[in-house]
C-alpha cells in the first residue's frame, strides 16, 4: 500500500491533465474529475481514476488540488452543496493552482477554514511544455506547515517551487508573471516582425539573440512559433487576456503604475477582440504583422 496521499484532481486541461498524470507517475492515487469526457478517459489510461462529478472526487482524497481557468471556475467548484468544501474531508489540503485573483484566493481559504481545510493558492508557470516535463516554477502562498506537507507532491510537478508569503502571495507572483511574460512575447514579436523587414536571416537572429542578454525563457520555449507561424495554443490568448486583467487591476488597488502593461494589455484585448482569442499568446506576433501592414 502506498504511503502516498490520495489526491482527487479537478480540472483536466491543457495543464491538468499532464500534471496529474505526472502525479500518477511519481506513484500517488488520484481521482480525477472534469467536464470533458476524453479527458476522464485520457487519466484512466494513464493509471488514475476518473469520477462523475466534485463531491465524489474529493471525498475521501488527503490532498484536492483544482487546475481550472479563472477565479469564477474556483468558486464554481469549490463552493455549494456539491462542492469541495461541503464534501472534502475535515483535515484535506485544498491546492489551488489556478491563475486567479489574489483576493479569491484569501476568500477561498478564509472560507475552508470555517470547513476544517487547510488552503494553499500555488499557481504555476511554464506552460503545456513545462507540465509535460514537469519543469513547472509553482510560486505558493498560505502557511508554512501546509506548503512543507505539499513540497514532495509538487516536487513531482516542478522544478522551482517557492513559499512567497500569506494567502493570496502566490497569486500576486503569478501575475507579476504574467505581465513579465507578456511584455517579452510583445518585444519579442516587434523584433521578430523587425528583423524580417529588414531582410535578416530570422533564424540565425534569434539563436544569437538567444545566447546574449536579449535571451530568455520565452524566447527559447517560443521561437519555433514564431519562425514556423505555429500558435497552436500552449497557453491561450483568452487566458492571458484574463490574467493581465487580474494584474492591472491588483495594481490599480495597491497603487503600483504600470505603463508598458498597461499598453501590452490592450493590445492582447485587440488581438482577442479580432478572433484571435483561441491562440497561443505567442500570437502576439499577429497583430504586431498586422500594424506592420502585413495579411496575418
Amino acid at each position: 500500500m502506498s504511503t502516498l496521499p490520495k489526491v482527487a484532481w479537478i480540472g483536466l486541461g491543457i495543464m491538468g491533465s499532464p500534471m496529474s498524470e505526472n502525479l500518477v507517475k511519481a506513484g500517488y492515487d488520484v481521482t480525477g474529475y472534469t467536464l470533458e469526457r476524453d479527458k476522464l478517459d485520457r487519466l484512466a489510461a494513464a493509471g488514475g481514476t476518473a469520477a462523475s462529478s466534485v463531491a465524489e472526487a474529493v471525498r475521501d482524497a488527503d490532498v484536492i488540488v483544482t487546475m481550472v481557468p479563472a477565479s469564477p471556475q474556483v468558486e464554481a467548484v469549490a463552493y455549494g452543496p456539491d462542492g469541495i468544501l461541503e464534501n472534502a474531508r475535515r483535515g484535506a489540503l485544498l491546492i489551488d493552482m489556478s491563475s486567479i485573483t489574489p483576493q479569491t484566493s484569501v476568500d477561498l481559504a478564509a472560507a475552508a477554514k470555517d470547513k476544517g481545510v487547510r488552503v494553499l493558492d500555488a499557481p504555476v508557470s511554464g506552460g503545456e511544455a513545462g507540465a509535460i516535463e514537469a519543469v513547472l516554477s509553482i510560486m505558493v502562498g498560505g502557511d508554512q506547515a501546509d506548503f512543507d506537507e505539499a513540497k514532495p507532491l509538487f516536487e513531482a510537478l516542478g522544478r522551482t517551487i517557492v513559499r512567497c508569503g500569506p494567502h493570496g502571495s502566490g497569486q500576486t507572483v503569478k501575475a507579476a508573471n504574467q505581465l513579465i511574460v507578456a511584455v517579452n512575447i510583445q518585444a519579442c514579436a516587434e523584433a521578430v516582425v523587425f528583423l524580417e523587414k529588414s531582410g535578416v536571416d530570422l533564424a540565425a537572429a534569434l539563436d544569437v539573440l538567444g545566447g546574449g542578454l536579449a535571451g530568455s525563457t520565452v524566447l527559447a520555449r517560443k521561437k519555433d512559433n514564431f519562425l514556423n507561424r505555429d500558435f497552436r495554443p500552449g497557453f491561450r490568448i483568452d487566458l492571458h487576456h484574463k490574467d493581465m486583467g487580474i494584474v492591472t487591476d491588483a495594481a490599480r488597488t495597491v497603487g503600483a503604475a504600470l505603463p508598458v502593461g498597461a499598453v501590452v494589455a490592450q493590445l492582447v484585448t485587440s488581438l482577442r477582440a479580432q478572433g484571435d482569442g483561441g491562440l497561443d499568446h505567442s500570437a502576439l506576433l499577429r497583430a504586431v504583422e498586422r500594424l506592420s501592414g502585413a495579411q496575418a
